[in-house]
């Protein structure tokens, strides 16, 4: 697992075990604050570990961006942190989260000692300010990955957690496209020093502007590609066609896992054109 450090007190995680997941750390003289756990045990006992022997401090909140595995599985370890999150999260995360997680052990003893853990705070409004010695983190509802998805932004040091809204490829299959681009929209022009996306790489200040409007270029393309494929013979066919590459983005990212990202996404958005034409 790789960690940098972003500011004086705000570190990043970033897993070597399953497609560059992201966690965050506030550092606070009350605590800190946990911001995503991972989804294998050994990373987040590893970022406890640095949190309490190096640190010498205790995670006091987890902050869950939304109820996929790998963004919540950590949690469990982490005994005595109040974990925050959307109302959605916690619904979906207490049907979804334990049904899948369910299967996962069936498949991997790796995931024996995971249990589910849900949010001890939650809040169904567009925004919850958590204040903790010195730092203000603003916890704002931006669904589209999913219908839970929240960003966390700590004023103080103008660092945003963008959860899975930023990630190396716009993904919304679990979520909805147009939210999607909605929230995108929603982010641009607030000067952000830096910002952390769920999956990858940091994004510096002189670069977060032109990533979003990539993304968007990225979503208005594939909306292009998805009507079109609408008066193709052979629809799913013709969608194949269009690689990644085509609508501006690498192939090596995520390790070569965008082009399966990208495929999923072209198919969702096919799909639902096609239903809301009957």
């Amino acid at each position: 697992m790789r960690r940098e450090r972003v500011a004086d007190d705000i570190y990043i995680f970033t897993s070597e075990l399953y497609a560059q997941v992201t966690a965050g750390l506030v550092v606070t003289p009350q605590g800190a604050v946990l911001i995503d756990t991972m989804v294998f045990p050994e990373e987040a006992r590893m970022i406890n570990r640095f949190v309490q022997e190096r640190l010498n401090t205790t995670v006091r909140f987890i902050i869950n961006t939304h109820y996929h595995a790998d963004h919540t599985y950590g949690n469990c370890f982490f005994d005595n942190a109040i974990i925050v999150g959307h109302e959605i999260c916690y619904r979906l995360l207490n049907e979804i989260g334990r049904a899948s997680l369910a299967e996962a052990k069936q498949s991997s003893s790796v995931f024996e000692e995971v249990e589910i853990r849900l949010p001890n705070i939650v809040f169904n409004t567009g925004s919850l300010e958590l204040r903790l010695a010195g730092k203000t983190l603003e916890l704002e509802h931006l669904p589209g990955h999913s219908p839970d998805s929240i960003t966390v932004y700590v004023r103080e040091d103008r660092v945003l957690f963008a959860g899975d809204l930023l990630m190396p490829i716009p993904f919304f299959v679990d979520g909805s496209f147009e939210d999607f681009r909605q929230s995108l929209m929603r982010i641009k022009g607030r000067g952000y020093e830096n910002v952390i996306q769920g999956h990858g790489d940091v994004i510096l200040r002189g670069e977060i502007e032109d990533k979003i409007d990539e993304d968007l270029s990225y979503l208005s393309q594939i909306e292009s590609y998805a009507s079109r494929a609408l008066s193709e013979r052979k629809p799913y066919d013709f969608l194949e066609t269009i690689d990644v590459e085509k609508v501006g983005k690498s192939r090596i990212l995520l390790n070569g896992g965008v082009e399966g990202l990208h495929q999923q996404n072209l198919r969702n958005l096919y799909d639902y054109l096609a239903s809301a034409e009957k």
